[in-house]
């Protein structure tokens, strides 16, 4: 089989911080419960040059020099980050390519909303498989949706924590270290229309269109969303979780690093609980928020800066995104 590895990352996250005191003055919730409860110690903001491309371009640059390799030697370069872009009906992709200076390569979009990177792993993995040619792929995601909420609207209360950022990783084929070794994914298609841009989530007195965006994130049926996803969120995370790994050849018992998609800390620790993991296994992304795909590099620096990652280990990384799908990738950190 050809292995194909990480062979660099790295992200971008605006200078601009918004804390969870000023949060809460904006959302009318306390700071206290925005930070216990929410998980949002403070979340990047975007200023108007941190554009999408430009935060996946900046952490794409990051993600090369790391690796130390020539841009031009990149095949491929795939964009799964926010819909919410510079430009509608565009190629996100093909901005980035350029900016890096990968001209030899080809360039598309995936969109799997919170759950692309896990995808975009395995797709990008599926592609060097199949294509000689394709040496390094490099992925980049940018998220700035907190444009896109309404913080008076309680039916986006779960969004609050949305941030700002970018992040990259390039893949090398035939690589030695930090080798994908397997994924999984699963889509519950009756949550499909549940989260929904909508001009009744506009605030009175805001513009209804952002950027080219026409209304703000809402949800349609609170009452359905909660009940349903109450039912599968869990184990649906769980069962891609174990997938992943039963595709690596391990046992769940094997994992020595979650990198998970923020969410609020009770879910956190009970999808900790059920893998059978502990916190220390993991991070929690409390003073960035929850940046769509960004999520899990993110998760992958940090437990590499914080020591909770050594040579050898079996990481998995992990995310959900409405529509509703849940997603994992395993791979093997280090030869």
């Amino acid at each position: 089989m050809v292995s194909v590895g990480i062979a660099g990352f790295g992200t971008y996250f605006p200078s601009r911080i918004q804390t969870a005191d000023e949060l809460a003055v904006i959302t009318g919730i306390p700071a206290a419960v925005l930070r216990d409860k929410m998980g949002i110690v403070q979340r990047h903001i975007a200023d108007a040059h941190d554009t999408v491309t430009h935060m996946a371009s900046v952490a794409a640059q990051a993600a090369i020099d790391q690796a130390g390799i020539d841009p031009l030697d990149i095949g491929l370069v795939i964009s799964h980050g926010s819909e919410h872009k510079d430009h509608l009906v565009w190629n996100a992709a093909a901005k980035i390519m350029q900016s890096v200076g990968a001209t030899n390569a080809y360039a598309f979009e995936m969109y799997a909303l919170c759950a692309g990177a896990p995808i975009a792993l395995n797709t990008a993995r599926a592609l060097m498989a199949a294509d000689p040619r394709l040496r390094y792929v490099l992925l980049a995601a940018g998220s700035r949706e907190n444009d896109l909420i309404n913080f008076t609207n309680e039916r986006s209360r779960f969004m609050f924590n949305f941030g700002s950022g970018g992040g990259a990783l390039l893949l090398e084929r035939d690589a030695r270290r930090n080798q994908i070794l397997g994924a999984s994914a699963i889509t519950d298609g009756t949550l499909s229309e549940t989260v929904v841009l909508t001009q009744d989530a506009v605030a009175a007195g805001d513009a209804p269109v952002v950027g080219e965006v026409s209304g703000r994130l809402d949800v349609t049926d609170g009452a359905y969303m909660a009940d349903r996803l109450g039912q599968v969120s869990l184990p649906n995370f769980v069962r891609v979780v174990q997938e992943a790994v039963q595709q690596s050849g391990a046992a769940l018992s094997d994992v020595r690093f979650l990198g998970l998609t923020h969410m609020k800390k009770s879910f956190f620790y009970e999808i900790l609980a059920a893998l059978g993991l502990t916190p220390e296994q993991s991070v929690y992304l409390d003073h960035y928020g929850h940046v769509q795909s960004v999520d899990q590099v993110l998760a992958l620096q940090l437990g590499l800066e914080q020591g909770k990652i050594a040579p050898g280990d079996l990481v998995v990384l992990a995310g959900a995104g409405t529509g509703y799908t849940w997603s994992a990738v395993a791979l093997r950190w280090g030869e």
